[in-house]
């Protein structure tokens, strides 16, 4: 994440410089990961599927039966106050839950009201030039949790296992990881999910495989099918991959990215036609007038 001088934090419904913003150390979230996150992009200063995220957060909070201390509108509100602050127009929230101050130990129960607070910042995951490039990727043997032991649907605060599969990646000299189930198959990336074209079909893997039912994954797939472009939810092999004509990485930090390259064989097309589309078609539904190719 860069630009975090720039960034400010919404907490406990207090505004402040996100440097001044303190977490105490009996939080669960400190100890133990225990808390549920969303990314969201905003644009000419409005908040992109802000709903969806809003949806996805809840439904996050629930599954691991923990209760978010504060109305949807609240939320909504501290949203578009930090906004209204951000030095730029466009920019990067991410709002946390957490657990809240417990005693040692996993049990939940001595748990008080959670934690939230939102940070705008900037990110930027890749530079201009890798963007233009596409970025190389590996698989790597470090794998997606299986859905009996964590749903891929829950944005937890732990994610070890692709902190891992991204170090994994870059000591083998790529940009980024992407991870296989137990099975074999296709899930995601370290932070993004997967697309290939593959003779002029658009395809995804599944999120009963392990992919995230990203906000931005949707966004796409609804974008293809308006475009008439044949989409499916598929499971993928890496062999799939190899030979794809196009690859490229969707997700709310990550917007679109290009893949060039998968475990050292060069991507047919990259950026390819069809990524390039959908692009232009995601910046449009953004409101930007610019690619990021640019």
């Amino acid at each position: 994440m860069r630009g975090e001088a720039e960034a400010n934090c919404w907490l406990n419904g207090q505004l402040m410089p996100v440097t001044e913003a303190r977490l105490p150390v009996m939080d669960h979230a400190v100890l133990y990961g225990d808390g549920v996150f969303e990314g969201m992009r905003f644009y000419r200063r409005q908040p992109f599927r802000m709903q969806q995220h809003l949806q996805r957060l809840e439904h996050s909070a629930t599954a691991l039966a923990l209760t978010i201390p504060y109305d949807r509108a609240t939320l909504e509100s501290a949203i578009k106050a930090l906004i209204a602050g951000f030095p730029a127009d466009d920019g990067y929230l991410r709002l946390v839950v957490t657990r809240g101050i417990g005693s040692m130990g996993l049990d939940p129960a001595s748990c008080g009201r959670g934690n939230v607070f939102i940070i705008a910042t900037t990110l930027t995951m890749i530079a201009p030039e890798q963007r233009r490039q596409g970025v190389r990727a590996v698989i790597t043997s470090t794998r997606r949790l299986p859905r009996d032991g964590l749903d891929p649907r829950i944005k937890s605060l732990n994610y070890l296992n692709h902190i891992l599969a991204r170090i994994e990646a870059r000591n083998g000299g790529a940009d980024d990881g992407i991870l296989l189930n137990a099975q074999g198959l296709v899930t995601e990336a370290t932070a993004a999910n997967i697309f290939i074209v593959s003779a002029g079909e658009l395809l995804t893997p599944p999120v009963s495989d392990g992919a995230l039912a990203g906000i931005t994954r949707r966004e796409i797939i609804e974008l293809a099918v308006a475009e008439g472009l044949p989409c499916r939810q598929q499971s993928l092999a890496p062999y799939d991959l190899y030979t794809a004509d196009e690859c490229f990485f969707t997700g709310t930090g990550a917007e679109l990215m290009a893949v060039s390259e998968i475990d050292g064989r060069a991507i047919k097309s990259s950026p390819g036609p069809v990524f390039e589309r959908l692009q232009a078609l995601y910046f449009i539904a953004c409101g930007q007038q610019v690619s990021a190719l640019s």
